[in-house]
């Protein structure tokens, strides 16, 4: 993919209006390349929900500019008519839990969104089978969500996000219910599969046991972004 996986400029978000109005954004910037993977951290209250929302077009900015590769998705309005289908195919959403559908087995959680892309089943099936085999998780294709372990379900759900090869990827807490071990084994997985399909990951998270792993972390504070190298800079096993 050429240019951006996402660059934001100016994104500023205001609940509100009058007296009663409230900055949750006020400018926030931010450039995170095809392939790379960054970490976006603050306290409680910064902006860090509203952010991802915006990113993930579940909400409308008040300003500001939202380019996704190549094409402006976002400036002062959506320039893209359909947020639905954007959502569904162009950016992949990882979460704190899983959110597997319960009675299917894994594979068909994997297939499901390029089925509803409107992909044939056998090649949406085949695309999902290539990510659980790459995420050695591929033994557990016919298992029910139930009988996998937390790591395994949390692969899976990786999978799934990379299912539609969306340009962009936001994982919200993807770490949070996992022990260091895991944790951490979720952080490489995530690094390999964004330089392995050129996909930009923004990890939003307040787990200090992988916050060392960035190369670069956004810090927001009173929706500001701040730019910083992460202590994982330079690291090649991550």
């Amino acid at each position: 993919m050429k240019g951006f996986g996402i660059h934001i400029e100016g994104l500023r978000k205001r609940y509100g209006e009058g007296n009663a109005a409230v900055d949750a954004l006020k400018d926030v910037n931010m450039t995170v390349a095809p392939g790379e993977v960054v970490g976006l951290i603050g306290p409680s209250g910064s902006g860090k929900s509203t952010l991802l929302k915006c990113l993930g077009a579940v909400i409308e900015p008040t300003a500001g500019r939202m380019t996704l590769g190549d094409e402006v998705i976002f400036e002062d309005g959506w320039k893209i008519p359909d947020l639905r289908a954007l959502r569904r195919d162009r950016i992949g959403f990882v979460f704190q839990a899983p959110y597997l559908i319960p009675f299917l087995d894994v594979i068909d959680n994997v297939a499901l969104l390029p089925m509803l892309a409107g992909k044939p089943n056998g090649e949406a099936r085949n695309r999902a089978n290539e990510l659980l085999e790459a995420l050695d998780v591929g033994h557990r294709a016919k298992a029910q969500p139930s009988q996998l372990s937390g790591g395994e379900q949390q692969r899976v759900a990786i999978a799934r996000a990379l299912a539609n090869q969306p340009p962009v990827i936001l994982a919200d807490e993807p770490t949070a219910p996992l022990d260091s071990e895991r944790a951490l084994s979720v952080v490489r997985i995530l690094n390999d599969m964004a330089q392995q399909f050129r996909t930009a990951i923004i990890v939003v998270t307040h787990d200090e046991k992988i916050i060392p792993t960035f190369k670069r972390v956004y810090h927001i504070r009173d929706g500001q972004t701040h730019e910083e190298k992460g202590l994982g800079a330079g690291k090649s096993e991550f």
